[in-house]
């Protein structure tokens, strides 16, 4: 963010460059006294696992997107709405709130609730519900959002 405001604002005399590097370290200790720094607070670290899990997911809309389009474009409605309840492995907040989201991008389906391990989704196909075809999507979502053993 400092390189993005230099870059913005011009300024280069050493009484600005001098405020704005104080201020950056104090915003710092701060931030380490509070112990506000956490991976879910700035999941920069994530973000190697992140770019591999969006583009997948990309695609996954897109071929969600077909089935959709198919199935508005039928002379006769076949869809079968249905609630299903499916269990994820993701252990921190932001993973299940990922992966409940991605659920949701992917047309067809919506994540209507999160309770503990659980997301209640509803489904345009009831064999687009089953839990068995999250099991890609939930691996996929802890890997990229879960923090992993010894890392900080």
């Amino acid at each position: 963010m400092v390189a993005f405001w230099l870059g913005n604002s011009g300024h280069y005399k050493p009484l600005m460059l001098g405020f704005g590097g104080a201020s950056v370290l104090l915003t710092m200790i701060l931030a380490y006294r509070l112990d506000i720094i956490d991976r879910e607070g700035a999941p920069y670290v994530r973000l190697p696992q992140l770019m591999k899990y969006y583009p997948w997911l990309a695609v996954e809309v897109v071929k969600s997107n077909w089935v959709v389009i198919r199935a508005c474009l039928r002379a006769d409605l076949d869809i079968t709405p249905t609630l299903a309840k499916i269990k994820t492995t993701c252990k921190t907040d932001l993973a299940r709130v990922t992966f409940a989201n991605s659920i949701t991008m992917t047309p067809g389906t919506v994540t209507v609730e999160i309770e503990g391990d659980k997301l209640l989704v509803h489904g345009l196909y009831e064999s687009g519900t089953e839990p068995e075809g999250f099991i890609e999507m939930d691996k996929r979502c802890a890997a990229a959002c879960d923090p992993k053993e010894g890392r900080v």
